[in-house]
């Protein structure tokens, strides 16, 4: 993906290019990721806090050794912001169920990066894939608002409300009936700084990058986006798509031909606890 397609996929996922945080998430004491978030479901592995008690940032997973075995996982944003819902009521699709179905029948476990608005959209999905165990729903924030600036454009969270935004997406999770939830966390537009690792430090989460961009933001070529991640992956590799149809129309084609493309030269595909657990 190009910068220009990146940056216009993260801008057309803000309600406003200001920088103000309108996301009104209270303050929530309770730790981010309760156990109670995965009854009866073992514990996903973590990495450990950085220095100073920073958020650990997760990239890719173990490139050589018998532990990456030709694996990769793919992910998918799931966005949507906290100003979206007119377009949504207009009749604008953040969702994708083509995508979901495609996975499904493919077998492909696959980690979905939620933002709390979208499961309050879409809460009969969000709880079919949160009850899934091809899937794992992790954390993309409630309000798809950037934690640092500049971010394509992105309203800001403030720093006091980082953490609060994040607890409201978990939430959002649990209201919507999803069991498979894991601690992790991806940033808006993929934009942070110490700062926001620090202040995300005690709600105990993974941040979760990659290192495979798709390039399936607004692209109308399905093959050149497959063409893209089959270039780019390689064993432990962490790919960046979305579950959402308006912003990225082609995902679902794409990933009907890289499946059967990378599993023919030997890959398998694992969701981003199971990397993390080859790491």
């Amino acid at each position: 993906m190009t910068a220009a397609a990146l940056g216009a996929l993260l801008a057309g996922c803000g309600s406003s290019s200001n920088n103000t945080d309108s996301s009104g998430a209270a303050p929530v004491p309770a730790p981010s990721f309760p156990r109670e978030a995965r009854p009866g479901l073992p514990a996903p592995p973590t990495l450990a806090p950085g220095p100073r008690g920073l958020t650990p940032v997760f990239k890719r997973g173990r490139a050589t050794g018998a532990k990456a075995a030709k694996t990769v996982a793919l992910t998918f944003d799931a966005d949507m912001t906290a100003g979206q819902g007119p377009r949504a009521a207009g009749g604008e699709r953040f969702d994708n169920p083509a995508l979901i179905s495609s996975l499904r029948r493919l077998k492909v476990p696959s980690t979905v990066f939620m933002t709390g608005r979208w499961a309050e959209e879409y809460p009969r999905q969000a709880r079919s894939i949160g009850r899934d165990p091809l899937f794992e729903i992790a954390n993309h924030s409630y309000s798809h608002y950037a934690f640092a600036s500049p971010c394509y454009g992105l309203p800001t969270v403030s720093r006091q409300r980082m953490r609060a935004d994040v607890e409201r997406a978990f939430a959002a999770f649990r209201k919507a009936g999803a069991r498979h939830i894991v601690p992790y966390f991806r940033f808006p537009g993929g934009c942070y700084d110490d700062r926001a690792l620090r202040a995300l430090g005690p709600a105990k989460v993974t941040a979760v990058q990659w290192d495979v961009v798709s390039g399936d933001a607004f692209a109308r070529d399905a093959d050149a986006v497959a063409e893209q991640v089959l270039a780019g992956v390689r064993p432990g590799s962490l790919v960046v798509m979305h579950c959402t149809r308006s912003a990225a129309p082609v995902t679902d084609a794409a990933v009907r031909r890289i499946v059967p493309e990378l599993r023919e030269r030997g890959y398998r595909f694992v969701k981003v606890s199971d990397l993390m657990k080859r790491t």
